[in-house]
């Protein structure tokens, strides 16, 4: 049973406000909690749509330890569906793979459609005969995971009843609606994984402020300075911080990535930098975006799966290079921080911290935001008693 953690002065004003406990971050009774009242029970980042660029594109992967199929169906929808047969539970795809005809259990070889229909069941009323009258192939497909794709990132909702994901994102959205534009993977050269030692929570708390900028990242405080950020506040949706002086990059030719169209002059030196809560970190450039999904593996692990994007399907090859090398640089600076404030949860009667009133807003509020799920779930728990 999960210790109940005392979160009473998490959700107070940030003045006064502490911040999480430790067992939030090295207790696995509390990770287990955290799952199902923070993860599972919102929309959650679990992958990009361009991990699966087309039809028949399949990436087996693990959500909070449950094994999941990333697909694109035959008409290029994106599904997430469980990875179990409905049989007996057996793993159904173990490597990245194309589907040529169906999904095929290795174990007794039913069959699934792209869409998760069953649709052959050998044998399964006898040698030769592949029905039975108590086999209902229609209530018998792959158990689909709701799932939505926004700025193309896979949100999945595994508990199947928080809102609709336009209704529950509906601030961020607005917030961005001059970004609602097509936007490209730039590929391969433009995805990198981070493997850290640290709780997925410290991660997002890292990137919802600037305070740090001066000390940690001081060759882009050089030019976008503590000064030029401002804080971006969402009770209960997301927080982040933006710059007023995001300067485009340039190749020795003088050449720039094209822009979004008609994002507006608001953005031609602005930038934003958006936790949408629990696990997904964005930004918006006039000419590039970029995707950060953290894939918690456990308290003390995380892995963060960072995707660049751009306005056009072709840009330079050499700046695309020299952008993601620029933002690699950047977010592993970042490391030595979360992972020494992971080894730091691990010191008996800190008090979680405190917070700037002012430089730590946006951190108190995801901490906030984590509080009230957890509190919700436990008072669904009592009242199911």
């Amino acid at each position: 049973m999960s210790p109940v953690t005392d979160l009473s002065n998490v959700r107070t004003d940030v003045a006064r406000a502490n911040g999480l406990p430790n067992a939030h971050y090295i207790d696995p009774a509390v990770y287990e909690e955290e799952k199902q009242s923070v993860l599972f029970a919102t929309w959650s980042g679990l992958a990009v749509a361009a991990d699966v660029p087309e039809p028949g594109d399949a990436v087996p992967m693990e959500f909070m330890g449950m094994p999941l199929l990333l697909l694109r169906d035959r008409d290029g929808q994106v599904r997430v569906f469980q990875n179990i047969c409905r049989h007996r539970g057996m793993i159904l795809v173990e490597e990245p793979r194309k589907i040529e005809g169906a999904i095929r259990c290795p174990y007794h070889s039913w069959c699934y459609s792209t869409k998760g229909k069953l649709v052959s069941t050998p044998h399964v009323g006898g040698p030769g005969h592949n029905t039975h009258q108590a086999i209902d192939r229609d209530t018998l497909g792959l158990n689909e995971v709701r799932s939505h794709i926004w700025r193309d990132v896979v949100w999945i909702n595994v508990s199947g009843d928080a809102p609709a994901f336009e209704d529950a994102m509906a601030h961020v959205i607005e917030r961005w609606k001059e970004f609602d534009l097509p936007l490209y993977h730039g590929g391969a050269d433009s995805r990198f994984t981070l493997e850290i030692k640290t709780n997925w929570k410290l991660a997002v708390e890292n990137y919802c402020e600037s305070y740090h900028l001066p000390w940690v990242h001081p060759g882009l405080n050089s030019y976008s300075r503590l000064e030029d950020h401002y804080n971006i506040e969402e009770p209960d949706q997301y927080s982040g911080q933006g710059t007023l002086v995001y300067r485009q990059l340039t190749n020795e030719r003088g050449q720039k990535f094209p822009d979004f169209a008609d994002v507006g002059a608001k953005w031609n030196e602005q930038a934003e930098y958006i936790a949408v809560y629990p696990n997904v970190l964005l930004g918006v450039h006039r000419d590039h975006a970029f995707a950060i999904v953290l894939e918690p593996k456990g308290p003390e692990a995380t892995v963060e799966h960072i995707h660049l994007y751009y306005a056009t399907p072709e840009t330079d090859e050499e700046l695309r290079a020299q952008n993601t090398k620029l933002w690699k640089q950047v977010f592993e600076e970042d490391i030595f921080v979360v992972e020494g404030m992971q080894k730091g949860r691990h010191v008996q009667g800190y008090d979680g911290g405190r917070f700037s009133p002012v430089m730590d807003s946006p951190t108190h509020m995801f901490h906030a935001w984590v509080a009230g799920k957890i509190m919700a779930g436990r008072s669904t728990a009592q009242a199911a008693e």
